[in-house]
């Protein structure tokens, strides 16, 4: 087993035993949904922490991504945990704000100033339908950057694979699935 198959099996059993809550939940989409996967409740303690930045700091190089963020609060410890790993050492992190404030320098972007063109890695905790990370990505184009890819850490298959793919055109990748956190889940769809 290699050591980022390894960091991915210990951030999976770290999502499962922190961040699964089950019982009835709204999501950020309206849609209601008889359990609820906080990833922060896992991303927030040490191995599962040291599993994302290891995993997001290798996804960075190999998509020649100098910059990784997303739209705050989902992305913040993901995009830390990055730069905090040694392959992430030539990282800058970046923060997408979900309103402009009116005061201070009234940026969109937080962080370390990026250049037009830098190639960033957009990061989300959890994907359901996708409009969180397709709101980081318009903030991310109309900055004149590149969206060189998008990782989320856990993936409940509900649709935003396809509706980010069709916003940026960039590769999306998941560190884990609903599947594999929650396999016994009860909605989830017969095997062929």
């Amino acid at each position: 087993m290699s050591v980022l198959d390894s960091q991915r099996q210990i951030l999976v059993e770290q999502l499962r035993e922190y961040a699964l809550v089950i019982g009835e939940v709204t999501l950020s989409s309206g849609a209601r949904a008889s359990y609820y996967v906080d990833a922060k409740r896992a991303i927030l303690r040490p191995p599962a922490f040291r599993a994302v930045g290891a995993l997001i700091a290798a996804r960075a190089s190999e998509l020649s991504a100098s910059a990784v963020g997303g739209l705050t609060m989902g992305a913040d410890p993901i995009a830390s945990a990055a730069i905090g790993d040694p392959r992430g050492a030539d990282l800058v992190a970046f923060f997408v704000r979900k309103e402009v404030k009116a005061h201070g320098l009234q940026r969109a972007i937080e962080g370390p100033l990026l250049a037009p063109g830098t190639r960033c890695l957009v990061v989300e905790d959890v994907t359901t339908s996708g409009a969180s990370t397709i709101r980081a990505i318009e903030r991310i184009v109309e900055a004149d950057l590149i969206v060189a890819g998008v990782v989320t850490v856990l993936d409940r298959a509900s649709g935003a694979a396809a509706a980010i793919g069709a916003a940026c055109g960039a590769p999306f990748s998941a560190l884990t699935t609903i599947d594999e956190v929650y396999p016994d889940r009860p909605d989830r769809p017969p095997a062929d």
